[in-house]
């Protein structure tokens, strides 16, 4: 088990290679093993090209080797046709008569379908190696999968006793900073990793924010702003068009080029609605950058997986309350006086 469970951290450390490029599918790796000797290796580079399982077949320089190999694979093969066909289909074909899978698919509907095909082909089939670190590997294919609803971050930046601004009435007024030129690319960096990026109307207004990838390398997600009576100015950098903006609001209102207008009823629960939406738009991971109501908003209802919160060594005395986080503290580290905690839900 202890060489299976090297094989697959391989394949785990090869699927992080995909990281910002392949939602909404998730990251998988692959890896060929002949004799104790690695001959192929493979990464779901980006969404709609091909699978971990195929390029790693693909590196294979001698594929009569494949016929007394075993392809070690962080998920599950897949056993329909999407954008490619299904791997576990390609693996028989090729003649590899062995297959060690980190997880199944989530999704229920076709969880152990994949390892189902391989079986019935006579393929030897291990599964559950290094099983939680696969899992863990896309937290936001399985939340999307199995709870229907994108994968939450919570994030926030706090002064020392506990405030995330000074209280502010109009635009004219700066925000306290809080955050360090490190900790604000670290932000940069977790935004370019999720496919969508959510505010609210009173943090839209006075802060007048991009949410786009600046000071990191990578795509900016979707931006998506509560603007219940449609307050934000036609200026305001959100309504710009530069990256595709949903406005979730009460009244109706004519979409423009990258700026969708999606009217809900704010008589009902509002965040499952927005994450409905988002679902049927697989956007299956969500940021949540404020403000202080919205982020409570979202912990008052159970409605998050992650918070990163960031405490500033700066005292501010008074301001706006930052919110208490009911969860697990799962992770902290000091960077240039900054606390970076990161807290998970208990379920």
């Amino acid at each position: 088990m202890i060489v299976e469970e090297k094989y697959m951290a391989r394949c785990i450390e090869l699927a992080r290679g995909g990281a910002g490029h392949t939602a909404p599918n998730p990251m998988v790796g692959a890896v060929i093993v002949h004799n104790g000797k690695i001959i192929g290796e493979g990464f779901h580079r980006k969404c709609g090209e091909a699978h971990a399982e195929v390029n790693a077949v693909a590196s294979v320089r001698d594929e009569a080797l494949l016929r007394d190999s075993t392809i070690y694979v962080s998920l599950e093969p897949c056993s329909h046709y999407g954008k490619t066909p299904p791997c576990a289909e390609l693996i028989i074909k090729k003649g590899i008569p062995r297959v060690v899978v980190g997880t199944l698919d989530p999704f229920p509907e076709v969880s152990g379908r994949g390892v189902r095909m391989l079986r019935e082909a006579g393929i030897e089939v291990v599964t559950g190696v290094l099983e939680e670190e696969a899992r863990a590997l896309n937290p936001a294919f399985m939340t999307f999968q199995m709870r229907k609803r994108p994968y939450i971050y919570l994030k926030w930046a706090q002064s020392a006793d506990g405030f995330l601004d000074v209280r502010r009435e109009d635009a004219s007024e700066p925000p306290v900073r809080l955050s360090s030129a490190e900790t604000f690319r670290r932000v940069h960096r977790l935004r370019s990793e999720v496919a969508a990026i959510l505010v609210g109307t009173r943090t839209a207004l006075l802060d007048n924010p991009s949410l786009t990838v600046r000071h990191w390398a990578g795509r900016s997600p979707v931006r998506v702003v509560l603007d219940r009576m449609l307050k934000l100015p036609a200026d305001a950098h959100l309504l710009d068009g530069t990256v595709r903006t949903l406005v979730f609001t009460a009244l109706e209102a004519e979409s423009r080029p990258n700026v969708e207008y999606v009217r809900i009823d704010f008589g009902q629960e509002v965040l499952p609605q927005v994450l409905h939406y988002l679902a049927g738009q697989q956007l299956n991971s969500l940021m949540v950058e404020g403000g202080a109501r919205l982020l409570a908003g979202f912990l008052d209802a159970g409605l998050w997986d992650e918070a990163w919160v960031e405490t500033a060594p700066v005292v501010l005395g008074a301001g706006v309350k930052a919110p208490a986080v009911p969860g697990v503290l799962v992770a902290t580290e000091q960077r240039d006086g900054h606390l970076l905690a990161r807290w998970r839900q208990e379920i």
